[in-house]
């Protein structure tokens, strides 16, 4: 059994990496084509522009970055067309133009980022007086945009529950990780907080499992209208509780790791050492659950500790100190198959 899965995993892992290159080069290939049969251009370089430039990220946003590609490409022809038709070419009308693209791109803004074709087509039409060359840009734009669109989803589509799974892992791998080092700092008497990271850096961690969700959701949902691959019930039903676990937990193992931070910053404290194993008990009773597996008997020798711990501090500080770690616990107490 083991000497076949490696290699179909290997097979797996593969075609992951080969079909955004695949996809990438087919697309690139028939938008020239059906340009070329169209008659648009001997070379029609703008048609395989759509497929490299947007098919390098996120192929479930392919649809909405060719739309804003062809509105940007379209706005760009008509500032240079109406910029040559009433200015002759010189330094006057570049001046104008370069503002109107520049407006052009910013009115024509999504999330936060311009419209970049606005400027970059408006720049390259006026810098090729061609007759014709306007209007040949805008098909064979058009061609790739529509091709990236319609036929890119289509061409070995990837799994959103395993680029998900994958996301967990490392978030898992992450968690591990922080939570060891901070209960060996905090078991030391040093001081817990990150050093040379800067606080949005240290923050992205607990941002990662809504990130991860969010993710999911909007790729299973496009996930719909293209041929599926496999059942998506199947990867849902045993990723979402442990992304919904992940979720959950973040916000309370955030709390913890400040609390810890600004306690042992101010010197040896003897709450935060004793809080060490209790760190060490939650993190490997999570991380178990996060694995998928049973996490009773590491849930339940947490619990234990816990309890030690608010038997020999029962202060308020101390209640605060530890209120990320209950939170954790009860979140692992609510987890399917947990004990």
């Amino acid at each position: 059994m083991s000497g076949m899965s490696v290699p179909a995993w290997s097979r797996a892992a593969l075609g992951e990496q080969l079909a955004p290159a695949a996809r990438m080069a087919v697309c690139a290939a028939l938008s020239w084509f059906v340009c070329l049969w169209l008659g648009t251009s001997t070379v029609p370089v703008p048609a395989a522009l759509p497929a490299v430039l947007i098919l390098r990220g996120d192929l479930f946003s392919a649809p909405r970055l060719a739309w804003e590609r062809l509105v940007g490409v379209a706005v760009g022809v008509g500032v240079s067309v109406l910029v040559l038709h009433w200015l002759p070419p010189g330094t006057v009308s570049f001046l104008v133009l370069l503002v109107a693209g520049c407006a052009g791109m910013y009115l024509l803004r999504q999330g936060g980022s311009p419209n970049q074709q606005v400027l970059i087509t408006a720049l390259v039409v006026y810098a090729t007086p061609v007759p014709g060359y306007p209007l040949a840009r805008l098909w064979e734009s058009a061609v790739g945009i529509a091709v990236v669109a319609l036929l890119a989803p289509l061409l070995w589509p990837p799994d959103p529950y395993r680029a998900a799974a994958d996301g967990l892992e490392a978030y898992r791998t992450g968690l591990r990780d922080r939570l060891g080092r901070t209960a060996a700092l905090a078991a030391a008497g040093r001081p817990t907080g990150p050093t040379g990271q800067a606080p949005a850096a240290a923050f992205a961690l607990w941002h990662r499992p809504y990130e991860l969700s969010a993710a999911l959701d909007q790729r299973a949902r496009r996930l719909l209208l293209l041929p599926p691959r496999r059942s998506p019930a199947a990867g849902a039903d045993a990723l979402r509780p442990r992304l919904r676990l992940a979720a959950r937990t973040a916000p309370a193992l955030y709390f913890l790791t400040r609390e810890l931070a600004a306690r042992s910053a101010g010197g040896p404290d003897g709450a935060v050492r004793a809080a060490a194993p209790l760190v060490g008990a939650t993190a490997s009773a999570l991380d178990a659950a996060l694995r998928g597996e049973d996490p009773g008997q590491l849930l339940r020798a947490a619990r234990g500790l816990e309890a030690e711990h608010r038997a020999a501090y029962p202060g308020r500080r101390d209640a605060a100190l530890r209120a990320g770690i209950h939170l954790t616990l009860e979140a692992l107490a609510g987890y399917p198959d947990a004990a």
